[in-house]
């Protein structure tokens, strides 16, 4: 399964709450195309900062390992090796670009794929807001729904201690 964060868009003049259909979900797993092209998948994202923040780690890089008298071979595993942190970091680039943006984080689910996860969120949206009897807003945190719930005390496992639980 894979996690995926929810994002609502900033409201527009005279909207009270944000449209469903403008929710972003930004799956949280190794991105092929920003390691293999990461400019590119920069811009495609419109992630300007992340882009010339690229632009000059990898032209520094190259100079520094130049400055040094590196091999070429040192100087392309150098790039390969920032590209590969580029596809393991795309999610939480798109996540700060987002919140930026003002975007919203309205939320965490799991699904198999995008669309298990869009029916897994909208299913306990629409559930949570039936049960309150008021429509959703972005303003609302994602703890408010009913499967992103905080476990209680008799419900955590594990070697670490409670809060406030005496040593």
């Amino acid at each position: 399964m894979s996690v995926y964060s929810v994002y609502a868009p900033p409201l527009k003049r005279g909207q009270s709450a944000p449209d469903p259909e403008r929710f972003l979900f930004v799956r949280d797993r190794f991105s092929f195309w920003a390691f293999l092209v990461p400019p590119l998948w920069m811009l495609r994202h419109r992630l300007w900062l992340a882009f010339i923040a690229y632009l000059i780690a990898i032209v520094a890089l190259e100079l520094a390992l130049a400055a040094v008298g590196a091999s070429r071979a040192m100087m392309i595993a150098a790039a390969v090796l920032l590209s590969v942190l580029v596809g393991l970091e795309a999610p939480t680039l798109r996540r700060l670009a987002l919140g930026r943006r003002r975007w919203s984080n309205i939320g965490t689910v799991l699904g198999d794929d995008l669309e298990a996860a869009e029916r897994r969120f909208f299913d306990s949206w629409v559930m949570h807001s039936s049960r309150d009897g008021k429509p959703r807003s972005a303003s609302q945190s994602a703890s408010s729904l009913p499967n992103l719930r905080r476990p209680s005390a008799s419900e955590v496992t594990g070697l670490f201690p409670e809060p406030g639980a005496a040593p």
